[in-house]
């Protein structure tokens, strides 16, 4: 199920100093995680983890929530 789904929605990246990792979550998916040693590794992993999110909702019925709009401040 690869489509543009996943680029809507917010991806938080972050430095996982116990690990040794980048983290990637995003916030609208309960759940939808990824990580990497790169913040590219990350950002690809969690972009595959939002589709296989999104991909399960559908399957099972589940509601798919949508992307919140966020503004950021200049």
């Amino acid at each position: 199920m690869k489509n543009s789904s996943s680029s809507k929605y917010e991806i938080i990246i972050y430095w996982d100093n116990q690990d040794n990792i980048f983290v990637a979550e995003v916030p609208d998916l309960p759940g939808c995680s990824a990580h990497g040693k790169t913040q590219v590794a990350a950002v690809q992993n969690v972009n595959d983890a939002v589709e296989l999110w999104l991909e399960t909702a559908h399957k099972f019925g589940d509601e798919i929530p949508q992307p919140r709009r966020h503004q950021l401040a200049a």
